[in-house]
C-alpha cells in the first residue's frame, strides 16, 4: 500500500507531469505518417526520371505516330513535377478550414482518402498507357500532402507540452526526410526505378495512408481544439490525461483557459473598433459569424490580414516558409540525380549520391531534435541559413571550375551534401514548428493556411523554374538562391524571436508588448478638444466616427 502511494506521488511530481509518455509519442509518430507521405512524394519522382520520360514519349508516339520533341518532353516532365505543388497549394490553403471543420485528428483521417486515390491513379497509369493519370495522381497527392503540411504540425504542437514542443515538432520534418530517403532507396534502378518498377514505386504512396487510417483511432484529439474551439472541457481533460499519463492536468487546462480568455478579449476589442469604424465591415461579419456566447471566436483569413497586432507574426511565418523553399533545397530534392550527373558523375554514382542526400537529412534531423529545446529555434535557423549561404557559394565555384580541376566533381558533391546538413539543422523543420507557435488557437488555422499556401507556391515556382534556369545559367544556377539566403539571414537576425519553452499565451504577449513599444515610439501624441492625449490611430478613428474609444 505504501509502495502504491509512493508511486502515485512520484507520478504526480512536477518534474514528471510533462514527461514524454508512450501515448504522446504514439500520437506524434502516427501524425508523422502524413509528413512521411509528403517526403516520399517529394523524392519519389527524382530517380526514375528517365524511364518516366520514355513512358510519356512512347505513349504519345503510340497515339499520334510521332514522338515528342526534347523540349516538349522537358516541359511535360517539369509540369508533372510541379503539378504536385499546385495540389499542395490548394490543400495547404484549405488546411485551416479543414482543421476547424473536421478537427485535427478526423481531418487527417479523412485526408487519407486522397492518398489512396492518388496511389491508384499513379500505380495504374502505365497499365492504362495514360500519362494524364500520372499527372492527375500527382495533383491529388499534392492536395493530400498540402493538407498534411497544415494538419500535422498543428496537431503535434497542440498535443505537446511547451517543454517538449520543439523536439516533438521536429518529428514533422523527421517524417518528411524519412519519406524522402525511402523514396530514394526504392527509386534506384536496381530496385524499382526501372521500366517495370516505377508504377509500383509511385503506387506505394498508399501504404502510409492505410497505416495512418489504422492507427489514428487510437490517438486522442487535440485537447486545445476540444477546449478552445469546441468548448468541450471534459473531453479535453480526458485527452490530456491520455497524453500526459497523469490526472494532474490542471496546469494545462489553466494555460489553455487563459489563452482563450485573452483571445476573446482581443476579439471583443477589435469588434468594437470595427463597429465604430464601419458597421457594414465584412471583417466584422466574419468576426461574429458562427460564434455564440460561449464559443471562442475563430479568425478568418481576411481578419488575420487586417489585424495590426498579428501582422508581424504573419510576416515572420511567411518569410520563414520562403526561407525554406527559396533556399534552393528543392532543386537538390527534385533534380539531385541530374544535378550530380552534370557535375561529371556517372548515373549510378549520382543515384547513390542522391541517397546520401536523404540519409544525411535523416541523421541531421535526429541530431537537431535535442538541440531544438536547448539551443532554440532562432539560433538554429540562423546557423542553418548561414551555412547554406556559404556552401551554395562553394557549390557554384566547384561546379564552375570542375573542367579545370577534375577532382572538383567530388568536392561539389561534398558541398551539396554539406548544404543539406545545414538545411536539416534549421530551415528544414523550424518554419513548420514556429508557424504553429506564433499564433494562439483562434488565428492559428488561418495563419497556417496562408503560410502553407506561400510554402507550396514557392515550391511550385522552384519545381517549374529550376530546369530552364539550370539550362540558362548552367553551373551558376545556384547564385539566385545564394542572394536569397543572404536576405533571409538578415531577416531572421532582425525580426525572428526565440520561442523555446514558451507557452502560446507567452508568445502572443511578447508580440503585444513589441507592438505597444513600437506604437509608443512611432505615433505622435496629439491633444483632443477635451485635453486628453491620443495617438495617431485613435485620432484618425475619431475623425471618421466622431467617437472616442
Amino acid at each position: 500500500m505504501e509502495k502504491e502511494e509512493e508511486d502515485r506521488r512520484e507520478l504526480q511530481h512536477p518534474r514528471n507531469l510533462h514527461r514524454l509518455t508512450c501515448r504522446l509519442l504514439f500520437a506524434t509518430l502516427t501524425a508523422m505518417l502524413g509528413s512521411l507521405q509528403f517526403g516520399y512524394n517529394t523524392g519519389v519522382i527524382n530517380a526514375p526520371q528517365d524511364v518516366i520520360k520514355s513512358f510519356m514519349n512512347e505513349t504519345q508516339q503510340n497515339r499520334t505516330g510521332s514522338p515528342m520533341t526534347p523540349r516538349t518532353i522537358t516541359l511535360l516532365w517539369a509540369f508533372a513535377v510541379a503539378i504536385f505543388a499546385v495540389g499542395g497549394m490548394i490543400g495547404g490553403f484549405m488546411a485551416g478550414m479543414w482543421a476547424d471543420r473536421f478537427g485535427r485528428k478526423k481531418g487527417m483521417l479523412l485526408n487519407n482518402v486522397f492518398g489512396v486515390l492518388a496511389a491508384v491513379l499513379m500505380g495504374f497509369s502505365s497499365l492504362a498507357t495514360s500519362y494524364e493519370m500520372l499527372i492527375i495522381g500527382r495533383l491529388v497527392v499534392g492536395f493530400n500532402c498540402g493538407l498534411f503540411t497544415g494538419l500535422v504540425p498543428m496537431y503535434i504542437s497542440e498535443v505537446s507540452p511547451a517543454i517538449h514542443r520543439g523536439a516533438l515538432g521536429t518529428g514533422n520534418q523527421l517524417g518528411v526526410v524519412i519519406g524522402l530517403l525511402v523514396a530514394q532507396v526504392l527509386g534506384i534502378q536496381e530496385v524499382l526505378g526501372n521500366k517495370n518498377g516505377w508504377p509500383i514505386l509511385l503506387g506505394l504512396t498508399g501504404i502510409p495512408a492505410i497505416l495512418q487510417v489504422a492507427f489514428l483511432p487510437f490517438c486522442p484529439e487535440s485537447p486545445r481544439y476540444l477546449l478552445i474551439t469546441k468548448q468541450e472541457e471534459q473531453e479535453a481533460r480526458n485527452s490530456l490525461v491520455i497524453l500526459r499519463g497523469t490526472t494532474e492536468v490542471e496546469d494545462d487546462i489553466t494555460e489553455m483557459l487563459n489563452e482563450e480568455k485573452a483571445q476573446k478579449e482581443e476579439a471583443k476589442l477589435w469588434q468594437e473598433r470595427y463597429k465604430i469604424a464601419d458597421p457594414s465591415s465584412p471583417l466584422l461579419n466574419a468576426q461574429t459569424q458562427g460564434t455564440g456566447e460561449n464559443n471562442t471566436p475563430r479568425m478568418s483569413i481576411l481578419q488575420l490580414l487586417r489585424s495590426p497586432l498579428l501582422r508581424l507574426p504573419l510576416v515572420i511565418s511567411v518569410v520563414m516558409q520562403l526561407s525554406q523553399q527559396l533556399s534552393g533545397i528543392n532543386a537538390v530534392f527534385y533534380y539531385s540525380t541530374p544535378l550530380f550527373e552534370s557535375s561529371g558523375l556517372t548515373y549510378q554514382t549520382a543515384s547513390y549520391a542522391t541517397i546520401g542526400v536523404g540519409a544525411i537529412m535523416v541523421i541531421m534531423t535526429f541530431v537537431s531534435i535535442p538541440l531544438m529545446d536547448r539551443a532554440g529555434r532562432r539560433i538554429l535557423h540562423l546557423v542553418g541559413l548561414c551555412g547554406m549561404f556559404v556552401f551554395s557559394i562553394c557549390l557554384t565555384v566547384t561546379m564552375a571550375l570542375q573542367h579545370l580541376v577534375p577532382w572538383f566533381n567530388y568536392v561539389s558533391v561534398g558541398c551539396a551534401l554539406t548544404y543539406v546538413v545545414f538545411f536539416a539543422i534549421g530551415p528544414g523543420s523550424i518554419p513548420w514548428l514556429i508557424m504553429a507557435e506564433l499564433f494562439s488557437q483562434g488565428p492559428r488555422p488561418a495563419a497556417m493556411s496562408i503560410a502553407v499556401l506561400v510554402n507550396w507556391s514557392a515550391n511550385f515556382v522552384v519545381g517549374l523554374g529550376f530546369p530552364p534556369m539550370q539550362e540558362g545559367l548552367g553551373e551558376y544556377s545556384f547564385i539566385p538562391f545564394t542572394v536569397l539566403l543572404a536576405l533571409f539571414c538578415l531577416f531572421t537576425f532582425k525580426f525572428v524571436p526565440e520561442t523555446k519553452n514558451k507557452t502560446f499565451e507567452e508568445i502572443a504577449s511578447m508580440f503585444k508588448r513589441k507592438r505597444q513599444e513600437t506604437q509608443d515610439l512611432e505615433m505622435p501624441v496629439e491633444k483632443t478638444s477635451n485635453g486628453l492625449a491620443t495617438n495617431e490611430s485613435e485620432t484618425s478613428l475619431i475623425h471618421r466616427t466622431g467617437t472616442k474609444l
